[in-house]
């Protein structure tokens, strides 16, 4: 029990540090004097007392967290947070009597803060602008994830940080660090992460959007989470050079930062020429922008190549990162389209990227494992080690990318099969969790670009909300604590 109330000590300090995310609406509120300043103001309260009780009176059992309690640490951060993230949405849609579900609101923080972007919110235009705001700021801060924020501060309270960033990052390859002491490296990436938010806000506003447009806008594209001010998402500009400036952000977002540090750190693009992903991710998602764009144009889709390619390009990146933007309702394309950007979707993004899915450099070493048991076959007596840019990639990785693949399809079947039995059609439950558990957004059939996820029920919507937390936290952060052997001393 001691060592449980350690972590609810650390859950309720990350819980206030969350909960001060909420001074950004409130000054955007007094910018645009939308009357919702007080609402926001009786939400950053209710919050803090929330973390703030929850920290105060577990103070006296403060202590050095280790491995496994960094695990439940970050599961509940991830299953928490939504709940501070649905108050200002529950007193917003209450007092405006459009009486919004606790489980909705669930959905649609969950989906903010694992920057999926699935909405199940109408009239996206008409809603008060802040309370889209606190939508994408939920994507921003979720985006890197606020345990890396966490750890840049935890030492500060005598709470090591290590373990809660190997659970938190995503990708195969968790040891590896930028700096010598792991606050400096949540910091580094946080540094970088913010370079490229103000550059993506500033493109934005250049390119014509307003200051509001801009700045929620940039939050979930660096996030490639997918939440828009409209319901059109992107086809509310009908512009190019907005949809241009979105394609290069979404692309650097779904590099690893890791990698974009090291560039910035030595002044040099070889950086990511070593990075064993970078390449091979915008070459497939670009060419296969390509080919999509070339297959419309032959389907007497669009009438030119050149509208085919706009199109094609810009919502084959933005499923293929996990943004989940559209300019179109690519669901009335022949089916081959949209699925083919859905499969991307699920393994596309670099590791250490703010996308989701089962990650590049996994699919590389799938792959280049595979390539190695047919050489065995036919050479029994020759040695094939498994090679990345060179490394040799230890079997301990290896073993735990075929788990972890394991894992990952029989969670897709599963829920599924839950899904089906619910009472959704084949198409909408197999792409909902697809859409979900790879944190993409919008799937097909009645959760497509052009719907959203409004039609659910409840059950359907904890499913769902539960695919958006594995897939963040990559499954076996989760799962782990749903085994016996977690739990013994």
């Amino acid at each position: 029990m001691k060592r449980i109330l350690a972590v609810v000590h650390v859950l309720g300090f990350t819980m206030a540090l969350f909960a001060t995310t909420l001074i950004v609406p409130m000054v955007w509120s007094i910018i645009l004097g939308d009357g919702q300043l007080m609402l926001f103001v009786h939400a950053l309260i209710i919050a803090l007392a929330l973390g703030g009780g929850l920290w105060l009176g577990t103070l006296r059992f403060r202590a050095e967290l280790r491995p496994r309690d960094g695990f439940l640490l970050v599961t509940s951060v991830w299953a928490f947070l939504p709940i501070l993230g649905t108050i200002p949405l529950l007193l917003y849609f209450n007092g405006t009597g459009q009486p919004l579900s606790f489980t909705d609101a669930y959905f649609e923080s969950m989906s903010g803060l694992t920057a999926s972007g699935g909405t199940l919110l109408t009239n996206l235009d008409s809603l008060a602008p802040t309370i889209n705001l606190w939508r994408v700021t939920m994507h921003w801060v979720g985006g890197m994830g606020i345990i890396v924020l966490a750890v840049a501060i935890l030492p500060l309270l005598g709470v090591g940080g290590h373990q809660l960033f190997r659970a938190e990052t995503p990708g195969p390859m968790k040891e590896e660090k930028l700096t010598p002491r792991i606050a400096s490296t949540a910091k580094a990436l946080y540094a970088i992460y913010f370079g490229l938010s103000m550059a993506c806000f500033l493109a934005y506003r250049a390119a014509g959007m307003t200051w509001f447009d801009a700045w929620c806008h940039m939050a979930s594209t660096v996030a490639l989470g997918g939440f828009s001010t409209h319901d059109a998402s992107f086809g509310y500009f009908d512009s190019p050079l907005i949809e241009a400036i979105c394609i290069v952000f979404m692309l650097l977002s779904g590099i690893n930062f890791a990698t974009h540090f090291n560039a910035f750190r030595v002044g040099s693009l070889k950086a990511y020429q070593r990075c064993p992903e970078a390449i091979p991710f915008v070459v497939i998602v670009l060419s296969m922008g390509a080919l999509i764009g070339v297959y419309l144009w032959i389907m007497d889709v669009y009438p030119d190549l050149l509208t085919a390619m706009r199109y094609a390009m810009f919502n084959t990146v933005s499923i293929a990162t996990t943004a989940g933007f559209a300019n179109t309702d690519f669901g009335v394309w022949p089916l081959i389209a949209p699925l083919s950007m859905i499969m991307l979707g699920m393994f596309c993004t670099s590791s250490g990227s703010t996308g989701g899915g089962i990650k590049m450099i996994r699919a590389m070493m799938l792959v280049k494992q595979t390539r190695q048991e047919m050489v065995g076959i036919l050479h029994p007596h020759a040695i094939t080690p498994v090679l990345l840019k060179g490394r040799l990639i230890p079997a301990k990785v290896l073993a735990s990318v075929l788990a972890f693949m394991l894992l990952y399809g029989f969670s897709i079947a599963v829920m599924t099969a839950l899904m089906l039995l619910s009472g959704a059609d084949a198409t909408t439950a197999f792409t909902a969790v697809l859409a979900c558990i790879n944190n993409i957004g919008p799937g097909l059939g009645q959760v497509g670009p052009a719907d959203n996820y409004f039609s659910m029920n409840d059950f359907q919507i904890w499913v769902l909300s539960f695919a958006m937390m594995i897939g963040r936290l990559e499954l076996f952060t989760v799962l782990v604590l749903f085994s016996s052997g977690f739990w013994r001393k």
